[in-house]
């Protein structure tokens, strides 16, 4: 299959009408798969209600089946399309936080979507990305899409089109490059079937904003304790994986320094994700920056594209900082953890 590769500009108005995006939706409605960009990573779209299309979605991915896709929508009339109601949790969040970096997990309506979409579940994730060349192609084609990230699946997120282009060449009918993603990590998922909104997965926006307005929210135990069965079924995949084994180092940066030593010493060539306050007080064979630790929505900005350069790079191991669980932060070590395989190096401090 040859990929189409479009280029549009995010900053000219009137996008829906544009030839590339017209093009790209009429893909959608034949029912093939598009990566398009949000405000947190690229997309792999297909019409949510086919499921020839979403089919095409798992191939292309190698993605498992249990695992649940996001359903981007563009207008709240769409949403009442998919689900049996709004609760008013939810409402309070679409009003503060859509379009933007959060999903609602909503009773499903019947016959909404592709039982593929959910897994077989009676429940359906949505968000109303906050990316206009995402809300263009959505109002362009009229169709509910499903999309999880454009990547080979445990392979870290893309937030450039040359990322997707990477990975999924030949494989996708098209690519619509905007330019690079904003926040840099996927969205927050957060659960508004129940009395109390719980958080399945930490992302763009923190439990920090949600809580100043709803009364509660709560986070899935299987966040924090490992030995807990996550509610939501990606959960339990690994992502975001480089191809080398990543340590997160917990400690401070004389005795990260020592464990490099040490390893190179064994005759492994060692990289680390470090920061731009840390990065020069290192000695590596390869060191890669990623974001400022006094502003931590850089970090999670880069993430992933640090993540992919270590491929580059071919190190033997990879040792990362590690950061606060505090607003994004929150995100950022999630990803880390799953990239991990939760392995971690912690300096004993007595």
């Amino acid at each position: 299959m040859e990929t189409i590769y479009w280029t549009v500009d995010k900053g000219e108005d009137n996008l829906s009408t544009y030839p590339q995006i017209i093009e790209a939706a009429e893909r959608l409605r034949e029912n093939e798969v598009v990566a398009f960009p949000t405000e947190t990573v690229y997309g792999l779209g297909a019409n949510a209600r086919s499921d020839e299309a979403i089919k095409k979605i798992y191939t292309a991915k190698g993605r498992p089946s249990d695992n649940p896709l996001i359903v981007h929508i563009s207008t709240t009339a769409q949403l009442e399309e998919l689900t049996e109601s709004i609760p008013p949790t939810a409402k309070q969040l679409m009003k503060a936080f859509w379009p933007g970096p959060l999903t609602i997990i909503f009773q499903k309506k019947k016959d909404s979507v592709s039982e593929l979409v959910t897994a077989g579940l009676d429940t359906v994730a949505v968000r109303m990305p906050d990316h206009p060349v995402a809300l263009a192609l959505l109002t362009a084609c009229g169709l509910p899409i499903a999309a999880p990230s454009a990547n080979v699946s445990g392979k870290p997120s893309p937030t450039i089109a040359e990322h997707v282009k990477h990975d999924l060449d030949g494989k996708i009918a098209g690519i619509v490059d905007g330019g690079a993603t904003g926040v840099g990590v996927e969205s927050t998922v957060i659960d508004c079937t129940q009395h109390i909104p719980v958080i399945l997965r930490p992302g763009g926006v923190s439990i920090e904003e949600m809580e100043a307005v709803v009364d509660k929210v709560t986070i899935d135990r299987a966040l924090v304790d490992k030995e807990e069965k996550p509610k939501s079924p990606g959960m339990k995949y690994t992502h975001y994986a480089p191809a080398a084994p990543l340590y997160l180092v917990d400690g401070e940066r004389k005795w990260i320094q020592q464990l490099i030593d040490q390893k190179r010493k064994e005759g492994l060539k060692v990289a680390i994700l470090a920061t731009e306050e840390s990065a020069s007080t290192y000695t590596a064979d390869f060191i890669a920056t990623c974001g400022s630790r006094k502003e931590i929505e850089t970090i999670a900005q880069q993430l992933f594209q640090t993540l992919r350069t270590f491929d580059e790079k071919h190190p033997d191991l990879i040792f990362a900082e590690v950061f606060p669980r505090i607003g994004i932060g929150a995100a950022v070590m999630n990803r880390l953890e799953k990239a991990a395989g939760y392995k971690w190096l912690k300096q004993d401090r007595k």
